[in-house]
C-alpha cells in the first residue's frame, strides 16, 4: 500500500477556480494562494442569502485510542461518497496545527484513498491562518507588557495576567518562563508562558465570528488580566482590538481545496478540542450550506468532547442543527477499550470487543436520547476485523435502533463509503429533528458543569476545587452565567481519568479549575491534566520529514 503521501502527489488536481465555479463561486470571490487552494471572500454570503441551506452531516467518533477511529478519513470519504451518488456535497474541516504534524500525527489530511488535497501545503503552512492567528495574539501579549512598561495607566497587576504568548509548535520548554529580564529598558520581569497556536482564545474567536464587525467586537472582550483592584482589563482597554482585527482580516476567509475524488472541501480554523470547541469556523460552515445540498463537517476527538461542543457551542451560537450524525468506530479501538492488548489487535476477541461496545453505545444513547438526533454507524473496516466482530457490533447498535454501516474509504475512496452515504441520506430525508440542548442559557455554571458531566460523560457526582469554586463567583458577579460552558477534559475516557477506558460507572468530575474565555463566548471548567502546550514525543514525525532538491516533500505519513 502506498503512504498517504505519495496517494496525494501523484492525483492529477483539479484547478481551484474549476471547483469554486462548479459552486457557483465568481472570480472576484477567489483570493488565490496557487492553483490548487483559494480564499472565498465573506463578500460572496451576501449573493447566496437567499439560498435555502442544505443539510448538515456531523462526524464524530468513540473515545480515540491509538488504534484509530479514522474520524477525519471518513468525513472525506463520505463527502466522495456523497458525490458518486449524484449529490451536490461540500466538506467542511479544519486546519491541521503544525505542532502535532511535527509530533506525533505526521499528517492530518484524511488518509488513504479519502484525503483533502494538497496535503503537504494544508499539513504545514497553508494560506497562513495559523501564523495570522499567533501573531495577532503575540501583538495583544507586547502591547499588554508594553502598556506595564509605559507607566501602566490601568494598573494591570503583573501577577494576575492570564494572557499567554503562542506559538503553532510542541515545545514544552516554553509553557513556563520568565521574562524581561536584564534590566529597565527590557520591560517589567515576570511569570510568563506559551499555548500552541491551536489553544489560544484568538482561534476560537475566529472560528465562532460570522464578519469583521463581529470579530473585532469578541477581540475587544479578551480579559488579558486583572488590575491592582480586581477589575477585568480587556484588549479593548489596550485598544489593540482594531489592529488584531487587521491582522486576521484574511484569515476569516474560509479557505477552498477539494478532495482526491475533487470533492469541494472548506478547511478553515481548527482550535483544540479538549480546551476549545473543537470545530471549524461557522463562516465555513454556513457558506458551505448555501453552496451545497449536503455538507459533511467534522468535530474533534470523541463524541463526548467534540460533538457535546459542537451542538451545545456552536450550534448554539451559530443557529445550526445536524439532520444526522455518524459515530466513527473500530473494531480495534473498542477491543483496546475492553480490555485488549495494543499488540494483539490482529487477532479476534470477541470477549475484549464486547467490554469495549459499551463506549459506542454511551456516545450512541447521548447522540440519539439526550440531543434528539438521528446517528448512524461507520465502522472503520481494517483487514483483520473477523465476521464475528461485525456482526457482534451491529447487533448491538441494532438493539438501540441504530444501522451500522462499513466504511471502507481509506483503501476504496468514495467506493468504499456508499453504503454508508445511503445511510446517512435516509436519516437526512426523515423530517428535520429539534436539536435538544444539555442545558439551558439560564441554567448557573455549576448547573451547566454538572449536567454535562452526569448526562453526556455518565458521572454519578462533580466536586469543585477551591480555585474553581472562587472563579465561579467571580464570574457571576462579573455576568458572565448565561454563557455555554467548554470543558476541558481528556480525550481518551468518557471521565477525566485517561485510563478509565470502556463506559465506567461510578464516577466522580473534578473541577480543578474555571477560565473565561470572554471573547469567544464561553467558560472554560478545567478537569484533570489539560495541556495547552504539548510536547515532542522521543522520536517525533519531524525525524522522517524531508525534502528533495525538486521541492517534494515526504514523509508527512
Amino acid at each position: 500500500m502506498k503512504s498517504d503521501i505519495q496517494i496525494a502527489q501523484e492525483t492529477e488536481l483539479e484547478p481551484i477556480g474549476d471547483i469554486a465555479a462548479r459552486l457557483g463561486i465568481e472570480q472576484d470571490d477567489l483570493q488565490l494562494y496557487g492553483s490548487y487552494k483559494a480564499k472565498i471572500s465573506l463578500k460572496a454570503m451576501e449573493r447566496f442569502r437567499d439560498r435555502p441551506d442544505g443539510k448538515l452531516i456531523l462526524v464524530t467518533a468513540i473515545n480515540p485510542t491509538p488504534a484509530g477511529e479514522g474520524k477525519t478519513t471518513t468525513t472525506v470519504g463520505l463527502g466522495d461518497a456523497l458525490n458518486r451518488l449524484g449529490k451536490k456535497v461540500m466538506i467542511a474541516l479544519r486546519e491541521p496545527s503544525m505542532g502535532p504534524v511535527f509530533g506525533v500525527k505526521g499528517g492530518a489530511a484524511g488518509g488513504g484513498y479519502a484525503q483533502v488535497v494538497p496535503m503537504e501545503d494544508i499539513n504545514l503552512h497553508f494560506t497562513g491562518d495559523m501564523h495570522a492567528i499567533g501573531a495577532a495574539n503575540n501583538l495583544l501579549a507586547a502591547m499588554l507588557d508594553n502598556h506595564i512598561h509605559q507607566g501602566n495607566e490601568l494598573g494591570i497587576d503583573p501577577r494576575r495576567i492570564v494572557w499567554k504568548r503562542a506559538i503553532d509548535m510542541n515545545d514544552r520548554q516554553l509553557r513556563f518562563i520568565v521574562d524581561g529580564l536584564n534590566g529597565r529598558s527590557n520591560g517589567v520581569p515576570r511569570e510568563d508562558g506559551f499555548d500552541i497556536t491551536v489553544a489560544s482564545e484568538v482561534m476560537a474567536i475566529l472560528c465562532l465570528s460570522e464578519s469583521i464587525l463581529d470579530l473585532k467586537d469578541r477581540l475587544s472582550r479578551i480579559i488579558v488580566g486583572y488590575s491592582y483592584d480586581n477589575k477585568p482589563v480587556t484588549a479593548g482597554d489596550l485598544k489593540a482590538h482594531g489592529a488584531m482585527a487587521a491582522i486576521l482580516k484574511d484569515a476569516l476567509n474560509p479557505n477552498l481545496v477539494q478532495t482526491l475524488e475533487h470533492t469541494p472541501a472548506f478547511v478553515h480554523g481548527g482550535p483544540f478540542a479538549n480546551i476549545a470547541h473543537g470545530c471549524n469556523s461557522i463562516v465555513a460552515t454556513k457558506m458551505a450550506l448555501k453552496l451545497a445540498d449536503y455538507v459533511v463537517t467534522e468535530a474533534g476527538f470523541g463524541a463526548d468532547l467534540g460533538a457535546e461542543k459542537f451542538l451545545n457551542i456552536k450550534c448554539r451560537l451559530g443557529g445550526l442543527s445536524p439532520a444526522a450524525v455518524v459515530i466513527v468506530a473500530s473494531i480495534r479501538a473498542l477491543k483496546l477499550h475492553g480490555g485488549a492488548e495494543l499488540d494483539n489487535l490482529q487477532n479476534e476477541d470477541l470477549e475484549a470487543l464486547a467490554k469495549g461496545i459499551p463506549n459506542l453505545l454511551k456516545h450512541l444513547e447521548n447522540i440519539k436520547d439526550k440531543f434528539g438526533l438521528p446517528a448512524v454507524v461507520a465502522v472503520n473496516r481494517f483487514p483483520h476485523d473477523t465476521e464475528a466482530e461485525i456482526a457482534l457490533v451491529t447487533d448491538k447498535c441494532r438493539e438501540l435502533g441504530v444501522s451500522v454501516a462499513l466504511s471502507e474509504v481509506w483503501a476504496k475512496g468514495g467506493e468504499g463509503g456508499v453504503a454508508l452515504a445511503r445511510e446517512v441520506l435516509a436519516l437526512c430525508d426523515q423530517p428535520q429533528p429539534d436539536l435538544r440542548y444539555t442545558y439551558g442559557d439560564q441554567d448557573s455554571l455549576e448547573e451547566k458543569i454538572t449536567k454535562i458531566a452526569t448526562e453526556i460523560y455518565g458521572a454519578s457526582a462533580v466536586e469543585f476545587l477551591p480555585d474553581a469554586k472562587r472563579e465561579l463567583k467571580r464570574y457571576k458577579r462579573l455576568g458572565f452565567q448565561k454563557l455555554p460552558v467548554c470543558m476541558a477534559k481528556t480525550q481518551y475516557s468518557l471521565s477525566d481519568d485517561p485510563k478509565k477506558l470502556g463506559r465506567p460507572a461510578d464516577f466522580t468530575i473534578t473541577v480543578r479549575s474555571v477560565r473565561i474565555s470572554a471573547g469567544a463566548g464561553f467558560v472554560v471548567a478545567l478537569t484533570g491534566d489539560i495541556m495547552t502546550m504539548p510536547g515532542l514525543p522521543k522520536h517525533p514525525a519531524a525525524e522522517s520529514i524531508d525534502v528533495d532538491e525538486s521541492g517534494r516533500i515526504t514523509g508527512l505519513f
